[in-house]
């Protein structure tokens, strides 16, 4: 939408002194509080234009004016086109836990919540999307393996296979040996991974045994899907006012719908800056008084996870902007740590 910089000045003045008290903001109160050197005649001229724009409106005649979707829209564009630089660091030191992705996730998404007092949300990567980094084949009975495989992410998958016929503990041994000198290193999910079961090389025995091993390498169980972190949710609730808290509830019963959520982390995200949805722009209706602000990181050429924000519309941008692209920025650092080790 084409403004006039002084309308773009007094949209903006408006949308933060909204955030800020809570209460519908009058000229006087621009004039005199947000120090802006133009006219209460002014302003309140430029007030009624914004109104008719549709990017302010006033709860009763005698009140001053307070920020519509379209107007937090409008506020959180110019917003995010005015935000450079690199990110701050974060008060946790995620690179600490290069070891433990899913602690440094965890920590994330507490830190972003605490921050903020929004509902923070993260996705981890998939597990299909990291590689291999340890296999161990254990004989716990003579027809049942243990097939323990440890990933670039840190996480740990177990898988008990029962066989036909009781197990040569030293074909475990060689299946270790072989799988930690072939596939370590390799993306789980990859064709090059599957490859490795079915090297013509190897003795009819052995690539039997392969065979019956596979399935704990290539079909992932299902909570091996996308993770997601949430925190918040009490800090969320109890920093919203009266006229807030249908909206809040509406936020936390999405959170039940686990699908929802990462379709919404996932949605339209831009890797080279952080998006702002207002309203309607998130999930239709049911989500309106709702805004949702969110940055990805990855790898350079790569995205393995998204950072997001969840909260009421009037919401401290600035702070959940600068928040969520500090947070994707560690993140970026240290999944190429965790990756570029593995």
């Amino acid at each position: 939408m084409e403004l006039t910089p002084r309308k773009r000045e007094i949209l903006r003045r408006v949308v933060e002194e909204f955030v800020s008290t809570g209460q519908p903001v009058g000229s006087k109160s621009l004039v005199d509080r947000a120090q802006l050197t133009t006219s209460a005649s002014t302003v309140r001229a430029e007030l009624a234009e914004l109104e008719a724009l549709g990017l302010l409106t006033h709860p009763h005649t005698s009140a001053g004016r307070v920020p519509t979707e379209s107007g937090y829209r409008v506020y959180t564009e110019d917003l995010v086109e005015s935000i450079d630089g690199k990110p701050g660091p974060m008060t946790v030191d995620l690179t600490a836990m290069r070891n433990e992705l899913d602690a440094a996730l965890q920590s994330a998404t507490e830190t972003l919540s605490q921050a903020t007092r929004l509902l923070a949300l993260v996705s981890a990567p998939s597990l299909e999307a990291a590689t291999v980094r340890h296999v161990e084949v254990l004989v716990l009975q003579p027809r049942i393996v243990v097939v323990v495989l440890i990933t670039s992410t840190g996480s740990v998958t177990k898988r008990l296979i029962e066989t036909e016929e009781a197990v040569d503990p030293g074909l475990a041994n060689w299946a270790r040996e072989y799988l930690n000198e072939r596939v370590t290193g390799v993306g789980l999910g990859t064709s090059l991974l599957r490859r490795q079961f079915e090297d013509s090389q190897l003795s009819l025995r052995e690539r039997a045994f392969l065979e019956i091993l596979r399935p704990a390498f290539v079909d992932m169980p299902e909570e091996a899907g996308t993770r997601l972190y949430v925190g918040g949710a009490a800090g969320l609730l109890g920093e919203a006012r009266a006229e807030e808290l249908d909206a809040c509830h509406r936020l936390l019963d999405l959170l039940e719908r686990r699908a929802s959520v990462l379709d919404l982390l996932s949605d339209a995200l831009d890797p080279r800056r952080p998006v702002v949805r207002v309203g309607p722009e998130i999930e239709g209706a049911e989500l309106h008084d709702v805004s949702y602000v969110a940055a990805s990181y990855g790898l350079a050429n790569r995205q393995l996870g998204a950072v997001g924000l969840l909260g009421p519309l009037r919401m401290d941008y600035e702070t959940a902007i600068r928040s969520v692209r500090t947070a994707a920025f560690e993140l970026s650092r240290l999944v190429q740590d965790v990756y570029e080790e593995a």
